[in-house]
């Protein structure tokens, strides 16, 4: 996740955790606050309950990469921290990771479904329907 994109000094950490809405699932905690800028900024926390320094390093990893992967869905204008509540995260699926972030980001309000896709449509010389062939 680029630099721009993260909460970095522990004050802004406390100011999400004391001024910041909180939802909760049985792996994560998100604690959501309105920035002071027009963009995303997300922090990750792992307590040491989650085990050795190794372990807590791939739970934040995999969250990191979940939550990047989410940012176009998310509305610009909040810092977003996640707590790491369980070791189980490092044992659950990638795809039910990202769902439990998704879920969350819902809660929250904060998440923005994707743009729709334009549909491509058959050149003006082609006379065949695209899904029949007539």
């Amino acid at each position: 996740m680029k630099r721009a994109y993260r909460l970095r000094r522990p004050d802004q950490f406390r100011r999400a955790r004391r001024e910041g809405r909180t939802f909760s699932s049985p792996l994560l905690l998100l604690n959501v606050v309105s920035g002071r800028r027009r963009r995303i900024r997300c922090g990750f926390v792992v307590g040491k309950q989650i085990g050795i320094a190794v372990r807590r390093n791939l739970a934040k990893r995999r969250l990191r990469e979940s939550v990047r992967i989410a940012l176009p869905h998310i509305t610009p204008g909040y810092d977003l921290v996640f707590v790491i509540r369980s070791a189980a995260i490092i044992d659950t699926p990638f795809i039910m990771l990202q769902r439990a972030v998704e879920e969350l980001l819902r809660r929250a309000q904060v998440w923005r479904p994707s743009p729709s896709l334009d549909v491509a449509t058959p050149s003006s010389g082609d006379s065949t329907h695209p899904h029949t062939g007539h």
